[in-house]
């Protein structure tokens, strides 16, 4: 059962979203809170799997609360969704530095809020690569000056930078597994070595560290892969 938490500051809203996801037999909705603050003190005492996230709300709004969250003891294992009616790109950017797994729209249809639950639960990235791409190379222009290298990077293998500059390109693991000849199953585990070798959640974060770092640069091409 995917245990989810509700935070939006309309009781309204939140009424909306729990009716929605109560009617799925795999996700259970185990509490709410109406600002960012709240949201914190819940998540650590419930330990949810997934919270959905308002943007804005008083006291503490949804992207410090998200960085709160994901950045202390009280996440755990928790992913965040941020839900909003703010469309720009700056709000999108800035959920997903704040270490967000997902972002949809407020007026997301039912069906796709519970499948994008699932999928965020799961340990997935809910924004289309390509639009994650997009983002990061409109607002990360290379890394800061006097910015070293994380060390993380020096422990990959060589097939895993292969997997990681496409993963950074936006490829899905299908597309990866087609490009370098294996298995989409061997595709995932080299992701997932990936991800933690870089001591990061998920796929989206490991793209915002390759651009941060020059590891990749805006409008670069992957190279060519190398041999296995």
């Amino acid at each position: 059962m995917i245990g989810v938490l509700i935070v939006d500051d309309e009781a309204l809203v939140r009424g909306g979203f729990r009716a929605m996801l109560d009617v799925q037999p795999d996700i259970e909705v185990v509490g709410e809170a109406a600002d960012g603050e709240q949201a914190v003190e819940l998540a650590r005492t419930l330990q949810p799997a997934v919270v959905l996230m308002d943007v804005r709300m008083p006291r503490l709004d949804g992207l410090e609360a998200t960085r709160r969250l994901l950045h202390g003891d009280a996440g755990g294992q928790t992913r965040v969704l941020v839900l909003t009616t703010f469309d720009r790109d700056l709000y999108v950017y800035e959920a997903l530095k704040a270490g967000a797994s997902g972002f949809l729209l407020k007026d997301t249809p039912p069906e796709r809020l519970a499948e994008a639950v699932r999928v965020v639960a799961d340990g997935e990235a809910l924004l289309a690569p390509a639009i994650t791409r997009r983002l990061i190379e409109e607002h990360i222009h290379g890394p800061a000056p006097g910015r070293e290298t994380p060390p993380q990077l020096a422990t990959l293998t060589q097939r895993e930078i292969d997997v990681l500059r496409l993963v950074a390109h936006g490829a899905s693991n299908a597309e990866i597994a087609d490009e370098l000849v294996v298995s989409r199953a061997t595709v995932k585990s080299h992701v997932a070595g990936i991800l933690a070798k870089l001591g990061v959640r998920d796929r989206v974060q490991a793209i915002v560290l390759c651009y941060e770092a020059g590891f990749i640069r805006p409008g670069e091409r992957p190279p060519p892969p190398t041999s296995p």
